[in-house]
């Protein structure tokens, strides 16, 4: 018994490196962001003062924040619904004995293994105005080049269209995964049933999906909700805040600006709405899920 709490002990004890880590690069620099919140530290000044929830309540009265948080939801419900359909749509085509499947999916996963802040450059090459690929294609046909960019809506389903490229890569082999966990031996008991196909995907494939569903969904929903690197590398959050998410407008508040705390309590209403949202979204989703 002795012997067994004393190996217990030692394991434990290898849980250390991870939770030093884990204070020193995450606990601590969010406990000083909270702190920070209520200053008005410009970011570089050894000076500031205490100013409250002045920093909280100025968020309230701010029409550029209530843009870039509508911008940030659909930057994060349109990827994840887009990357989930996209990525289950892929899955199921090569779940199959298909020739060059291999191919297909070193295709549609290789755009993860891109920089992010590079994949926007290489769209945004794409989207110029003056000199980009699709308005030099509408000028062969004889169209007048369009400013894709210029128009905050447009551009922020452009954005969203680009990570929704970039990242459904993970979310096929995700799926793909979850295909070829699935037993044969259902799909043959629904065809002894009579069972067609849209009805195999709904009462058996869409139900033992559910795992798979969970990760993707919540995992979607996260980067989606802190994108930032794709518009830095587009839009830089323009025209004005008209493509900015949280992320980005939080960078520019910092940088920019100079306003650290104002920064600060952005990011700490950022991570709670993304914590309240991601859990709630994971409880709904297990509850769902089927045990085999």
């Amino acid at each position: 018994m002795r012997k067994h709490i004393r190996t217990s002990a030692w394991i434990n004890l290898m849980y250390l490196p991870a939770l030093i880590m884990f204070g020193l690069f995450i606990f601590y620099p969010f406990i000083q962001g909270v702190r920070v919140s209520f200053t008005n530290w410009n970011g570089y000044s050894p000076d500031f003062q205490w100013v409250g929830l002045d920093k909280y309540k100025a968020l309230l009265q701010d029409k550029n924040v209530l843009i870039t948080i509508k911008n940030t939801f659909i930057y994060g419900f349109g990827s994840t619904i887009l990357q989930n359909f996209f990525g289950l749509l892929y899955a199921i085509f090569l779940d199959r004995n298909l020739k060059g499947k291999g191919i297909v999916r070193t295709i549609v996963y290789l755009p993860v293994i891109i920089s992010p802040l590079i994949m926007g450059y290489i769209w945004y090459f794409f989207f110029q105005y003056d000199g980009g690929t699709i308005n030099d294609v509408l000028g062969l046909f004889g169209k007048e080049a369009v400013d894709w960019l210029a128009s905050g809506k447009v551009a922020v389903w452009i954005i969203t269209f680009v990570n929704t490229y970039q990242y459904m890569g993970i979310a096929m082999i995700i799926y793909l995964a979850g295909l070829q966990s699935i037993p044969k031996d259902f799909y043959e008991a629904a065809d002894i049933d009579g069972a067609g196909g849209w009805i195999k995907f709904k009462r058996v494939t869409l139900p033992l999906l559910m795992p798979s569903i969970t990760i993707n969904v919540i995992v979607n929903i996260i980067g989606g909700l802190k994108l930032f690197d794709v518009i830095i590398a587009m839009t830089n959050g323009g025209p004005g805040y008209a493509s900015s998410s949280l992320s980005t407008m939080m960078y520019n508040l910092y940088f920019a600006r100079q306003d650290a705390g104002y920064a600060a309590a952005l990011g700490n209403v950022m991570f709670l709405m993304i914590a309240v949202i991601s859990i709630t979204a994971l409880i709904a989703l297990r509850r769902r899920e089927v045990r085999l």
